[in-house]
Formats: structure tokens, sequence, C-alpha cells
């Protein structure tokens, strides 16, 4: 068994080449300066990704620059979302943006909430 230690400053989160392309679109079709990624307590799994377009920073906000987008990140999910990656993907006539999480151990039937270890 290994323990490894999580350093909040540390943290990564990735966008694929159609995650950021979408995103730009978005954030300048909403005139916002970012994103925040944020996890709601809901779901049938335990936890939900919301995306929010943002003008600045939350205090306690963790910013990514990733590629030419600011994307805000509330420090207590760090832990949680740590190697992240946030895809854009067409699933039928659905567009929508995908999340990897390598820290979640278990997703719902319909993929739209995620429960993990406790941490």
């Amino acid at each position: 068994m290994t323990v490894q230690t999580f350093v909040p400053g540390q943290a990564q989160i990735h966008l694929t080449e159609s995650a950021r392309r979408q995103a730009l679109k978005e954030i300048e079709r909403a005139g916002a300066a970012g994103i925040r990624l944020n996890l709601d307590e809901s779901g049938c799994s335990g936890y939900m990704y919301v995306l929010d377009f943002v003008d600045e920073p939350r205090e306690g906000d963790k910013r990514f620059d990733i590629d030419g987008i600011a994307l805000y990140v509330p420090e207590k999910w760090l832990v949680m979302l740590n190697g992240l990656e946030i895809d854009y993907v067409t699933e039928g006539v659905n567009s929508l943006f995908k999340f990897r999480n390598p820290n979640a151990t278990g997703e719902c039937g319909c993929g739209e909430s995620f429960t993990v270890h406790e941490v």
C-alpha cells in the first residue's frame, strides 16, 4: 500500500481540444470572463458537475488557465477533481460536456452524478 499526499497547488484539470473550442464559444456568447466548475451534493450517486459562467473568482477558488480559458474551481473540491478531463462530445443528436474523473468510483445509470471514496 502506498500513501499519496494531495497538494492543492499541484491539482490538474484538462480540457480536450473539442471542449476548449466549445468553452471559448460559450464564454464569448455569455460575455463572461471564465467558467466555474463546481460540484453539487445531489443526484442519485452523490455529486453532480455544475458549470457556470463567471466574471470573477469567488473566495476560495483556484484559477486554472487552460489555453486561453479561465477555469475556476472551489479549492474544497480539488481533491475529488484532480486529474479530471473535460471533453465536448456529440451523442446522437445531443452535444454536451463529458467529464472523465479518475477519482470517481461509480456513476449513476444516467451518468449525471458520481461517487468517490472518502477523501
